[in-house]
């Protein structure tokens, strides 16, 4: 008897002793903080180690705090259109208006895969008027998308209205989607997730979408994804206030720089 319990201790040790490392472990918070005061950035980061299920993190306290999504909010508007079939797939066309916007790659046709890689507004709040109210709202809820609140008008809730949702959040709403998780077909998530892609090489793969709420007092930047291995999966969340619009590239820097200073990027 003696012998088995310590023969199930020592094999007990054994599998918590060959458990592999997260690399966040060889990392602290300070060395994310110093990116962010080097940038002169007030905002918040996580990223979140899959396998292992660890997280480090900058700013900790934000990471609750709600914010509007604004254009990260596509990716979940993108995968209600494809459910509710108000577009058929990521290559049919929506037409342009003809209105000249500010951003000049706005001012042509889009599909889903080029309206998302150009964070194309105008042709979200048509697909979002498409959706309509009440199956948006429906889907929002299902989806238990930040606070489910769609308040506002349904072509600008994302941006000035009452839809808020935290950073811990999008990383949880992240994982659903990688995991087909989410209350979708699972082509749509998939074609969503493979719309996503800014960043592969033989290393990695990297799928990701910014947003700005430039509609508030306080204007917030963010930066959302996850980074892909041959080994495991790290999701990320950076969001920021935005004092100018020469900040605003600061999204997608700082968070380039924290992939490549944790070894995930290189």
């Amino acid at each position: 008897m003696k012998k088995l319990i310590f023969l199930s201790i020592s094999l007990f040790f054994l599998a918590c002793n060959s458990q592999e490392k997260s690399i966040l472990d060889q990392y602290s918070t300070k060395d994310l903080q110093k990116i962010f005061e080097r940038e002169n950035v007030n905002g918040c980061f996580i990223v979140h180690d899959f396998k292992n299920n660890i997280s480090l993190s900058h700013h900790p306290a934000r990471l609750d705090s709600a914010f509007l999504p604004a254009s990260t909010f596509k990716i979940i508007n993108s995968i209600i259109a494809l459910e509710t079939e108000v577009i058929k797939n990521e290559k049919e066309i929506i037409k342009w208006d003809g209105k000249e916007r500010f951003v000049k790659s706005w001012n042509q046709d889009h599909n889903l895969a080029s309206g998302i890689k150009n964070s194309v507004v105008w042709l979200y709040q048509e697909l979002a008027k498409r959706i309509g109210k009440e199956r948006m709202s429906y889907w929002v809820k299902k989806s238990d998308y930040g606070n489910k609140n769609i308040g506002g008008k349904i072509d600008y809730f994302w941006l000035n209205g009452e839809i808020r949702i935290t950073p811990n959040q999008q990383i949880d709403f992240l994982k659903r989607l990688y995991l087909n998780q989410l209350p979708f077909q699972k082509k749509n998530q998939e074609t969503v997730k493979k719309i996503l892609l800014v960043e592969q090489s033989d290393n990695y793969t990297i799928r990701a979408k910014t947003g700005w709420a430039a509609r508030v007092e306080q204007q917030i930047g963010w930066y959302i994804g996850y980074l892909e291995n041959k080994d495991n999966v790290y999701f990320f969340a950076l969001n920021m206030d935005i004092n100018s619009s020469d900040e605003s590239r600061k999204r997608k820097e700082i968070t380039n720089e924290i992939l490549k200073y944790l070894t995930l990027k290189q």
